[in-house]
């Protein structure tokens, strides 16, 4: 099996790139993949189902972590896409990067969590770091198969980022790190960790002076990951919560500068958001195909339940879904990566996306009737997975908080 970067070598890269797929040159639309991005696509495909489908209700059932697939995906150039050429990486679009994400999800999203979440956490540091900082904490991703994770949430501030009470207090050349975070993916297993922390004591304090991003070290002392979380879907993911005791920050791990951590939180997500959304309609094809494949071998009344009008708008709805949330994702991650502000794409891809994937995944349990209900079928497991959706990298109610102020601003401003 070929790898991303030999892909990545032979193929003159600039040339092979599409009006919807990144180009800078404006032909119109084009909603063909170039033959780049179809190598692209069939190695993450070829991985997810050969080797990720086949183990994914195990990895379901036991909650374990999957070292393995996580660093077979390494070797292959499906992680740490986005890593700057001078640490090592391909520098590689959003928009290829949600190519390959969606065809893992289909497979299993737990373990495309795994294999994937490690950007979210390497976005402050792609976006706000300096060369140095770069260079020695996306570097050694890039030398081995390590993963890093991404700390804001904790056990009362989620969507309320201005709640946190993480705090980092100044000492010399130091920072002293105190307080929680919670419901961190990859809190148990990562190498290093972007730390949202309170800086500014003053309690009134503007969230964009308030606090600043630090780059924290597994390593250092004082840092205390908790038990693994059980959770009900993408249970291969590592999920703990992370306790900050005294540990003792290097300056120079401040992102950007102090108070301007909330900037840098915020921002990734534009970069990010379209990949959850990508995630989300991988979930929502295997719903689709599943569903499609059950419908053509059950039979009830005397005929295949897929001649029944009832079962075949079913499809035909998913298949709606599966088709227009698709288009979502990529003109969100297209607009990113044009150098274009896609807070506003980023925002309806993502709420509808997963909004599309929970629809399918519960109407697949509904084309499979008792069976669906049952865990020797693939679609339960779906419906677990893609609930967290709605959920993670900012709730579906605060994405259309997003999309109204923005939508209202620009008709007031009109």
């Amino acid at each position: 099996m070929a790898t991303f970067r030999q892909i990545y070598k032979v193929i003159n890269y600039s040339s092979s790139v599409r009006t919807l797929s990144t180009s800078t040159v404006r032909t119109g639309y084009n909603f063909e993949l170039s033959d780049t991005q179809l190598e692209f696509q069939q190695l993450a495909r070829k991985f997810a189902r050969e080797e990720i489908a086949p183990v994914a209700a195990h990895y379901d059932k036991n909650g374990e972590y999957p070292i393995e697939l996580v660093k077979r995906a390494w070797s292959l150039g499906l992680s740490n896409l986005h890593i700057p050429e001078h640490c090592g990486g391909v520098n590689e679009t959003v928009f290829n990067g949600c190519l390959i994400t969606e065809e893992l999800a289909w497979a299993c999203t737990g373990i495309t969590l795994a294999v994937g979440s490690s950007e979210l956490g390497q976005a402050p540091v792609i976006i706000a770091g300096n060369k140095e900082q770069q260079k020695k904490y996306l570097g050694r991703l890039i030398e081995e198969p390590l993963v890093a994770a991404y700390c804001t949430t904790e056990p009362g501030a989620g969507s309320d980022v201005n709640g946190i009470k993480t705090k980092a207090e100044k000492k010399g050349d130091e920072y002293i790190l105190n307080g929680q975070k919670m419901w961190i993916t990859n809190g148990g297993v990562a190498n290093w960790y972007f730390v949202l922390a309170r800086t500014n004591p003053d309690p009134k304090a503007p969230a964009n002076k308030a606090f600043t991003g630090f780059i924290v070290e597994r390593d250092f002392s004082g840092v205390q990951p908790g038990r693994k979380e059980e959770m009900m879907g993408q249970r291969a993911s590592d999920t703990r919560g992370v306790t900050f005791e005294d540990v003792r920050i290097p300056k120079e791990n401040v992102l950007l500068g102090e108070g301007q951590g909330f900037k840098i939180a915020m921002g990734c997500f534009d970069l990010t958001r379209p990949s959850v959304a990508a995630n989300a309609v991988g979930i929502a094809q295997r719903a689709l195909d599943e569903a499609t494949k059950y419908s053509l071998e059950r039979k009830t009344f005397g005929t295949l339940i897929s001649n029944h009008q009832a079962v075949a708008f079913m499809l035909a709805d998913m298949a709606v879904g599966v088709e227009t949330a698709r288009l979502a994702w990529m003109k969100s991650a297209w607009e990113v990566d044009n150098g274009k502000r896609n807070t506003y794409l980023a925002s309806i891809a993502k709420c509808y996306g997963s909004e599309i994937a929970n629809k399918c995944a519960a109407d697949a349990v509904q084309v499979f009737g008792g069976a669906g209900f049952n865990k020797e079928y693939p679609v339960e497991k779906l419906m677990r997975d893609a609930k967290i959706t709605q959920i993670y990298e900012g709730t579906t109610q605060i994405q259309k908080l997003v999309i109204s102020r923005i939508l209202l601003d620009k008709a007031k401003n009109a």
